[in-house]
């Protein structure tokens, strides 16, 4: 896919979305955070409805430590793996008070450095807390990058740093949202929706599904 093609993909996405935001909900950092270690194999709906409560009294990372892991591993029951969950969260919630002073870190290696945090988590927490240009790849990227030929890649890491070099700089910010979305409800896995899609003239894909 030629640059021309790329520009015109992300500055449709950005017309038809001009301010793109996670469906985590969340009211500051450290929630972010923690939402995102949640969200692991999990839908963010899911998530959003085991947060919400919590959330509503629980803005730090003390307050989560306060709660304790019997506690706020009951209040997760819901979301897949919530034993293991819970105690990553309430590990990282320690190392957060003891060495951040109960701030979220704002690099990487500081970042990936907690329990339950890998290098997606790591990149959503840098691109959407702290407005890095960042790209976090996820099963709806990673589909959406090679299925449409924006940035194809045998592994996730290899389509994020193909991502990085070829999206526009004007709209690498929000790419990794308009991305995800875009996989989440037209980009589908078993079968896209391209009637519906505003990039199907400039997506590379071959086997392009028909109005039914």
């Amino acid at each position: 896919m030629n640059k021309q093609k790329r520009t015109e993909i992300f500055a449709r996405f950005q017309a038809a979305n001009p301010d793109p935001k996670t469906e985590l909900l969340y009211e500051n950092p450290f929630q972010l955070l923690i939402a995102v270690i949640l969200s692991a194999q999990a839908t963010d709906k899911s998530v959003n409805i085991a947060t919400r409560p919590i959330f509503s009294t629980r803005k730090t990372a003390q307050d989560i430590l306060d709660m304790g892991l019997d506690d706020f591993t009951q209040a997760i029951r819901s979301i897949g793996l919530y034993k293991t969950k819970a105690k990553n969260v309430l590990k990282t919630c320690e190392i957060l008070v003891n060495q951040y002073n109960g701030e979220v870190p704002q690099t990487r290696e500081a970042l990936e450095a907690l329990p339950g945090v890998g290098r997606k988590t790591a990149n959503v927490v840098l691109n959407t807390a702290f407005g890095q240009a960042t790209m976090a790849v996820d099963t709806h990227i990673f589909r959406v990058s090679n299925r449409t030929g924006i940035a194809p890649g045998k592994n996730v890491l290899e389509v994020e740093q193909k991502l990085l070099k070829v999206v526009p700089k004007e709209y690498l910010l929000n790419a990794h949202h308009w991305l995800i979305l875009h996989g989440r409800y037209i980009c589908v896995a078993r079968k896209p929706k391209c009637p519906h899609c505003n990039i199907s003239d400039l997506c590379e894909y071959k086997d392009k599904t028909k109005p039914s």
